[in-house]
Parts: structure tokens; sequence; C-alpha cells
């Protein structure tokens, strides 16, 4: 059922209206309680004239009933006004916050995802909505700019593979009595699976970076690094690059799925950005930190320090001797994977050249 829309209410009464009208009712019925209780009191008095010894006058019931309701009624007057001006000074004092608030979420609403209210002051049921707000801003700020990233990233990666397409189509259209139909379709499936591999690589990214709560599990690490492993063995063993692996047993707390799809993409981006005949060196430890280095060319700080943004691929890491031209998301999936996990990702590249990836998944 959809809210109100604003606007779509009947005018009324501000809190502020209701709060000082509050105050200023409450100091009236505490005055009509003190003048019942002295009316109470009046009864007590005697009533007719009164002489006291020495033929002195004195007042009588009347003469202060008189007196008592003439001054009651200025100091009701004066006691409704007191609450109102004052109960309107306290009211704005506390509603200010709210008011603050209201700014903060027109901002909001208006496209100014950045704006935050951070509220001042020792905690109380105001600074706690204010940062409840927040860090529900933040959420959706961090969902909305994923949400953006992952467009941005899609069109950008999806792009090359579908003007490949276009261009293989147009060029078979152009000359149709040359065209060889397999090598079309070959090329074609080709750059359809990359595309379907890019897609695949952006929803485990926006399925990680999403905000929601991981269900993790205790696992067993090591066989997740071993069976990566041995499916990796026949691509490392047609270009010539020896594997190698240091596995000892790690239990941990993850989600399987994508524990499993780290495994690979740090196995595949070692293979893959490396040179024929190389080497690939795995080690996991029992406390659960896995390290996957590997051989190549010698790359900068300043590139190593980009590998984990989408689609970065460094130099001399785009396309190898294996043919491999990847979407330059394996370590960004990675990074994502581990942030998750509230681990820790370490890049580096050694001076003899290649990269060394440690992740670190103890809590």
């Amino acid at each position: 059922m959809s809210g109100r829309r604003l606007g779509a209410r009947r005018p009324g009464l501000s809190i502020r209206v209701k709060l000082a009208s509050s105050y200023a009712a409450f100091l009236v019925v505490a005055g009509i309680a003190l003048f019942i209780v002295g009316f109470l009191l009046l009864r007590f008095v005697p009533d007719g004239n009164l002489s006291l010894d020495g033929g002195s006058w004195a007042p009588n019931r009347g003469d202060l009933l008189e007196v008592f309701v003439r001054y009651a009624w200025w100091a009701m007057a004066l006691l409704a006004a007191i609450g109102l001006g004052g109960g309107w000074l306290l009211a704005g004092a506390v509603l200010r916050p709210l008011d603050r608030m209201t700014e903060g979420a027109a901002l909001v609403r208006d496209g100014d995802l950045g704006h935050r209210i951070d509220l001042d002051g020792r905690r109380d049921e105001l600074t706690d909505l204010a940062d409840t707000l927040d860090a529900m801003l933040d959420r959706v700020q961090r969902t909305v700019d994923a949400e953006r990233v992952f467009a941005a990233n899609a069109s950008h990666e999806l792009r090359t593979p579908h003007a490949i397409i276009r261009t293989l189509v147009e060029v078979a259209q152009a000359d149709p009595g040359g065209r060889d139909v397999e090598l079309l379709l070959r090329r074609i499936a080709a750059t359809n699976e990359r595309a379907i591999a890019s897609t695949e690589a952006l929803l485990t990214i926006a399925r990680v970076e999403g905000g929601g709560a991981l269900r993790t599990a205790p696992l067993d690490l090591a066989a997740v690094v071993s069976d990566t492993i041995e499916e990796s063995k026949a691509d490392a063993a047609a270009r010539g690059i020896a594997l190698t692996a240091s596995i000892e047993p790690s239990v941990v707390n993850g989600d399987c799925v994508l524990l499993r799809q780290l495994a690979s993409n740090l196995l595949g981006n070692a293979l893959a950005h490396n040179a024929d005949g190389g080497w690939v060196r795995v080690v996991l430890s029992t406390a659960g930190v896995l390290t996957v280095s590997n051989g190549g060319p010698v790359l900068s700080g300043d590139v190593v320090a980009t590998l984990t943004d989408p689609f970065v691929r460094g130099a001399g890491r785009a396309r190898t001797a294996g043919g491999h031209d990847g979407a330059g998301l394996g370590l960004t999936i990675v990074a994502s994977i581990v942030r998750a996990h509230a681990g820790t990702l370490s890049v580096t590249a050694p001076a003899s050249g290649g990269l060394h990836v440690r992740v670190d998944l103890t809590r």
C-alpha cells in the first residue's frame, strides 16, 4: 500500500503549538487544583463579622473569598500566559533537532544522498533517531552507488563484445559468397561466452557489495582450495606453467560459494596473467591465510594499486602468450568477497616480476 504524498493531508496544528498548549494546560490545571485547595482551606474560616481583642477588625470568610477569587483569576491568567510563552520556547528548543532532520530528509529526497544529519549532543531518543537515519542513508547511498557502478561497468564491458558481434555479422553480410560459417559461429560463440563471463562477474560483485547480511558457516577452506587447484592443473599444463601448492588444514567461517569463487579467481588470474613456462605457488596456512604468487612481467606500484578496480588490467597483463583477454574483474571480485568476510587483502608486485596476493580470513 502506497504512503500518502506530501501535501495530501489536511493542514493541522504543528507539534510545537500542541506542546506549548499542553504545557499551558498543565499549568492551568495545576492552578485550578491550588484554587480548589484554597477554597477548601477557607471553609475553616468563620463567617460573619469578626473582631479581635481590643476591638480590632479581622476579615471573615466572605472577605477572604472575595480577595482570593479576584487574585486567583489573575494568577490563572498569568499561569496560562507563562505556559504558552515558556512552552513555545521549550518546545522550539526540543524540536529543533527534528527540524534539522526534516531539512536533511528533504535534501536527500531531492537527490543529495551525501547529506547527513550528524546531530551533536549526548545520546537520547532524538540522537538515536538521527544516527539511525544517517546509517540508513549510508546504506542507501552505497546501494545506489553500487547500482550506478554496475550499470556503468556493464555498459562498458558489454559494449565491446556486442560491437565485435555486429562487425562479424556485417562482414559476413557484405561477402555472402566468401563467408566461412563455421569460423563465424566459433567467433560469435567465443565473444558471447566472454560477454556471459563478464555479466556473471558483475553480478557477483553486485551481490557481494549489496550490503546484505552474509550467511557464513564453518567450512574446510583447504578442500575448497584443493578442488580449485585440481580444476586448474589442465590449464597450467597446457601452457607449461609449474603449479605447486602447500595446503594445510584450515577451517574458516564463510560463504562456500563466494570463497570458491575467490579461490577460482585467484588461480585463474595467476595462470592467465603469466608467461608460458612460468610458475604459480599456492600456500594456505592453518590460520586461514591464503597466498597466491605467480611469475610474469614486472609491474609498477602505481599499476598494482589499481588492480582491484573494475576493468583494470596491469601493463603486460591484458593479453598474454596464452591469448587470454580477461574482463579485468578477477581481483575486483576477490576484493569484494574479502570485504564481505571482514578479511584483509594485500596485492604486491615482487621486483623479479609477477604478483603476490595475500588473503587473510582470520577474524
